[in-house]
């Protein structure tokens, strides 16, 4: 597959990709990384499903809170789908290469689940400040369709946006290497593999992570310092105010493990990056994180323990009828 690079350099037009991805690997690491990766991904994704069964089925999770994690849930099954099958076989395969219009549709599901990821992470530290500085108001100002609401327009900016980042990454042609050093197609890695000013391109990600990233981070960071201003105003019991710290402690882990690998990937000159540095970065907000946010934000929690403990008993009770 090298060879063809040589063409693409004397001014061919590239048609397809190649994921570089870990082909560089021996065939034991590559065994080892495919169970590792395959397992992980089992486990996000029974984790996160059921998340959603239990936050969508469950009357006593009806409050935004659990109406915003389902929806977090499904936003990181998405996330995981739309990048790491293929990787998985890809490390099990030899043909690495994706055609252009794979690789157009790729990152555009990328920056639409991602952006909406981190516009819904900001909704979800703003209920957390209403609830906790203004419980009285709470139900009317987080109702049902506000909160419907605000989910959609997660998804339309993450749509809208995407469309914006699709248009930068492709608006050059491609006629030189056509190696992406990574296991999806990231948008920084594909730009600079595009002919014509690929600068421009860049900046423009760069200005668009700032608002995408920064401005939701101001929401989340304001939000969490009144919260924590609230509780220290408050005479309240040591329990209630460990437990609001936990909740919040659970949310701000979430964030910080998706923004700071997002912020590298988006926010960083290129000239600082590397295969070793992208890889172990993308891998942290494609699987790690989507793993993980179940296990931090909701496995801790008590009502989402009973809720399961009682999914579970519906299970073993709908088996032992079927008996």
């Amino acid at each position: 597959m090298r060879p063809q690079t040589a063409d693409l350099r004397n001014g061919s037009t590239v048609t397809e990709f190649i994921l570089v991805g870990f082909e560089h690997s021996s065939p034991s690491t590559r065994a080892l990384l495919f169970t590792l990766f395959l397992a992980l991904y089992s486990l996000a994704m029974a984790m996160n499903g059921l998340i959603i069964l239990i936050t969508w089925t469950d009357p006593k999770l009806n409050s935004p809170m659990y109406f915003f994690l389902g929806h977090l849930s499904f936003l990181d099954i998405c996330f995981i789908t739309t990048t790491i099958p293929q990787m998985l076989v890809h490390l099990v395969t030899k043909n690495h290469t994706v055609s252009f219009v794979s690789c157009m549709t790729q990152m555009y599901l990328v920056f639409l689940v991602g952006v909406a990821e981190c516009i819904l992470l900001a909704f979800m530290a703003y209920d957390r400040y209403v609830a906790i500085c203004h419980p009285l108001n709470y139900a009317q100002i987080m109702s049902h369709k506000v909160c419907i609401r605000l989910v959609c327009s997660s998804w339309v900016f993450g749509m809208v946006n995407g469309i914006l980042l699709e248009y930068m990454s492709f608006r050059n042609p491609f006629c030189k290497d056509n190696h992406i050093e990574n296991f999806f197609c990231e948008a920084p890695i594909v730009i600079a593999l595009s002919c014509g000013d690929p600068e421009f391109s860049m900046k423009l990600i760069f200005v668009d992570a700032i608002v995408v990233l920064l401005s939701p981070m101001v929401l989340i960071v304001t939000s969490y310092a009144r919260i924590l201003a609230s509780i220290l105003r408050r005479a309240s019991s040591s329990s209630g105010r460990g437990k609001t710290f936990s909740t919040c402690a659970s949310h701000l882990t979430v964030v910080v493990f998706f923004y700071t690998s997002a912020m590298f990937s988006y926010m960083n000159p290129r000239s600082t990056h590397g295969p070793d540095k992208d890889k172990p970065f993308s891998l942290l907000y494609t699987i790690i994180t989507p793993m993980c946010n179940p296990v931090i934000y909701s496995f801790r929690n008590k009502e989402m323990k009973g809720a399961m403990g009682r999914a579970l008993g519906r299970v073993n009770l709908a088996q032992a009828e079927s008996v």
